[in-house]
């Protein structure tokens, strides 16, 4: 079997790990450098051969977010000499309540460069790589070749799927991690030695059908347990240690604090990746509505408008949560939480249109793709949510 294991390798200390460091010990440790991990040093499975591993190591890091921050910050504690972190996005004050690497004073500012700062504060000697950019087909081969390991903290399937795909046509090994609401998962991805994320999830999902952590929430310290996990596995990886997550699947529910693992194979049927495609135009796209049910911005002003005027009846409705709707919403929009309005507690008019929103449009998407297929034909949902509605600095109709 593809996935099957090499022989044992002899670790410095003489026990028997089945799977071998990912990279060559560097020079001999410093002084500095002794005093700094030794502890360590104290322990059998790292020693000074896995600490100078550590240091030899180069650790690209997909997202400086939820799980990018706590795998950033320990990572560099740990000595991993190299990291890259590819992320193209900036700092917001709704991050900050789980991406721990930035600050207050950082909102505004590019993730990248605030994780730079943040790993010099832990030790100027780590060398950090910014890529200041979104993966894509074109740019994905060539940022992951760099580097030993991959650990993907990405939120959206399209970098998820494009950095599985780039890490089984170069074979580099990567460590995955997912966060919603209370639930994480962690698992590690070798071709050739273990499933791979496509083994898993061949295809991916309609957007619609995925809730997201900007429209279900995720509980902040949530991202500190599975990017803990995440960082622990980098570490195992790099010096052979212990027994990677090759073949398991880790689910943490924070809820109950409990922690199951689940096996898992390499499908022998699956064809294997051998380019990249262009994921970001397949993944997450939502199936084909019928035309005329997604507005814009300004089809739905000027829709709120004749409203406003009395041409014509329309009940607007906010699918998003009540702290939500409290702080800001359409003029006259019912709240209609997305889960009420699923398990049809919630009774929508039949005598008029519908227009719904959400935050960003994925829960507007569902409730409307839920209404379509109850057989509504009024039903319209703004693209973008409220936030493209306050971008495009339509506050009042």
């Amino acid at each position: 079997m593809s996935g099957a294991p090499t022989a044992a390798t002899e670790h410095p200390t003489g026990a028997g790990t089945p799977y071998p460091p990912l990279v060559e010990p560097g020079p001999p440790l410093t002084a500095a450098q002794t005093a700094r991990y030794a502890r360590h040093l104290l322990l059998p499975e790292i020693g000074d051969l896995g600490q100078r591993r550590l240091l030899a190591a180069k650790v690209l890091v997909i997202g400086a977010g939820g799980l990018g921050s706590p795998t950033l910050l320990y990572l560099a504690a740990a000595g991993v000499g190299t990291l890259g972190v590819v992320d193209d996005d900036v700092v917001e004050e709704s991050n900050l309540h789980r991406q721990v690497i930035h600050g207050t004073s950082d909102v505004g500012r590019p993730k990248v460069e605030s994780a730079r700062d943040a790993v010099a504060r832990i030790d100027p000697a780590i060398t950090l790589r910014a890529h200041p950019e979104r993966l894509t087909v074109d740019n994905a081969l060539e940022i992951v070749g760099g580097y030993d390991l991959v650990l993907d903290g990405s939120d959206n399937f399209a970098t998820r799927y494009l950095v599985a795909d780039a890490c089984e046509i170069l074979g580099t090994p990567s460590v995955w991690g997912t966060i919603l609401r209370f639930e994480g998962q962690v698992s590690v991805s070798w071709p050739g030695r273990g499933a791979t994320y496509r083994d898993l999830f061949p295809d991916p999902p309609d957007a619609a059908s995925v809730p997201t952590c900007s429209g279900a929430g995720v509980l902040g310290v949530l991202c500190a347990a599975v990017g803990a996990a995440m960082g622990a596995e980098a570490v195992k990886l790099l010096t052979g240690a212990g027994r990677p997550l090759v073949d398991r699947l880790l689910v943490h529910d924070a809820l109950t604090a409990t922690w199951r693992e689940l096996a898992t194979s390499p499908d022998p049927d699956r064809e294997p990746v051998t380019s990249l495609e262009a994921v970001d135009q397949v993944c997450g796209a939502p199936s084909p509505r019928p035309p005329g049910t997604e507005l814009s911005v300004p089809e739905v002003q000027e829709l709120l408008l004749r409203r406003a005027a009395g041409e014509v009846d329309l009940e607007v409705v906010d699918v998003r949560e009540p702290h939500e709707h409290a702080a800001g919403h359409l003029d006259g929009a019912r709240l209609v939480p997305l889960g009420e309005l699923l398990a049809g507690r919630a009774q929508l008019p039949a005598d008029r249109p519908v227009l719904l929103y959400c935050a960003a449009g994925g829960r507007s998407g569902q409730a409307l793709d839920h209404l379509l297929a109850e057989g509504r034909t009024d039903v319209q949902h703004l693209v973008g949510g409220y936030g493209a509605w306050l971008a495009e600095g339509r506050l009042t109709v």
